[in-house]
């Protein structure tokens, strides 16, 4: 009992420990931490839709906590986040309804897909 305890501690403490590098990911380049959140809720053992969606609401707060940072030091463009910020939001509905319609292994390899593209992207 005392060893699936332990085990449970170290799992729990490193799902921790990942969601601080999510957490320091999306402050320093301003996004990103939902593309390392879903691979961490993978190997958690959730399924994609489950790992997307928990993400979605692990951003949420990470992401206002980084704006009263970026506000504070007077970064952000309040017009281009109004014009891509509506974008985005309809957007994030029609994901949102689409995420139900794909099967587990179509939505692993589109976001395989889409990290390889902004990887590359980055890199070029």
């Amino acid at each position: 009992m005392e060893k699936t305890s332990k085990l449970k501690f170290w799992k729990i403490l490193l799902y921790i420990l990942g969601g601080a590098f999510i957490g320091v990911a999306n402050g320093l380049f301003g996004g990103g931490g939902g593309m390392l959140c879903v691979p961490l809720l993978l190997l958690a053992g959730l399924k994609n839709q489950e790992a997307q969606a928990t993400a979605i609401l692990i951003m949420a707060p990470i992401s206002i906590a980084s704006v009263v940072v970026y506000y504070s030091n007077g970064y952000i463009d309040w017009l281009m986040a109004l014009y891509v910020g509506l974008g985005s939001i309809v957007g994030g509905i029609i994901g949102a309804f689409a995420l139900k319609k794909f099967s587990n292994i179509v939505l692993q390899y589109i976001f395989a897909v889409v990290m390889l593209v902004a990887g590359l992207k980055l890199l070029f």
